[in-house]
């Protein structure tokens, strides 16, 4: 089932349902994209940029990433049963991944992030098949090899972290050349797994404060944290006040 929120179609999953929603993705072989939709992405698409907003509606599954979407939910008389974000649901399959032998790739950060995290994960679940890396510091003239190391390498899944909405042009872009493989994109995800980047801690996770605790450790996010109040007021005038 889907909650309808400012135009985009969200999966009302739990994680649990989430990690199922993925794994009967790749049983599928064929090229599919996931996008864990957060209200920064969101509110532009809705608002600015209608191409963003058609690749929702192409994502074979979109997830509530963010405490923002989960509570849009609520307003719009949808509610979600949790929310399911990028590192989340990236982090539920690495065990999956490994039981059932799935090949992974890790596109994107720094040079030499993807791979400490490639090797954090590796260490973490034993037998898990890393099939490649690549930093996320190329140019668009690059793209044509890095699909191709990519398409050699067969990864059933394919994390992006590009950034958002970049990862997500990136992988509609180029999935169909990959081939059949499950592509999401995961932002900032490689340098948490990496180490480079602390992770909110548990407390404020479980109080729905995590967009908190990154902003204290990344003032720089405070661009990005002025979307909030304006995706907040363009739901409210949708589901509450009725404005146009």
């Amino acid at each position: 089932m889907k909650a309808e929120i400012l135009g985009a179609g969200i999966g009302r999953l739990t994680m649990d349902q989430a990690v199922e929603a993925v794994t009967a993705l790749v049983r599928a072989s064929k090229p599919c994209r996931v996008i864990t939709l957060n209200p920064e992405y969101l509110y532009r698409a809705a608002t600015s940029d209608a191409a963003l907003l058609e690749l929702v509606r192409k994502a074979d599954l979109v997830t509530a990433d963010g405490e923002g979407i989960v509570w849009a939910g609520r307003v719009a008389g949808s509610p979600f049963p949790e929310r399911v974000t990028g590192i989340d649901l990236m982090l539920r399959l690495m065990p999956k991944a490994a039981a059932e032998g799935w090949r992974i790739y890790l596109l994107g950060a720094a040079p030499g992030v993807a791979e400490e995290a490639a090797e954090n994960l590796r260490r973490l679940h034993p037998g898990l098949q890393v099939a490649g890396t690549h930093h996320g510091y190329f140019q668009p003239a690059e793209d044509t090899a890095v699909v191709e190391d990519i398409r050699k390498a067969a990864p059933q899944l394919l994390f992006v972290a590009l950034g958002a909405p970049k990862q997500e042009i990136w992988i509609d872009k180029y999935i169909d050349e990959i081939g059949p493989v499950v592509a999401m994109g995961v932002g900032g995800t490689f340098d948490v797994l990496a180490g480079r980047v602390a992770r909110a801690p548990r407390w404020m996770q479980r109080l729905k404060m995590e967009w908190l605790g990154r902003l204290v450790m990344e003032p720089s996010r405070w661009r990005r944290m002025v979307v909030l109040p304006k995706f907040a007021w363009l739901v409210l005038k949708k589901y509450r006040l009725n404005l146009r």
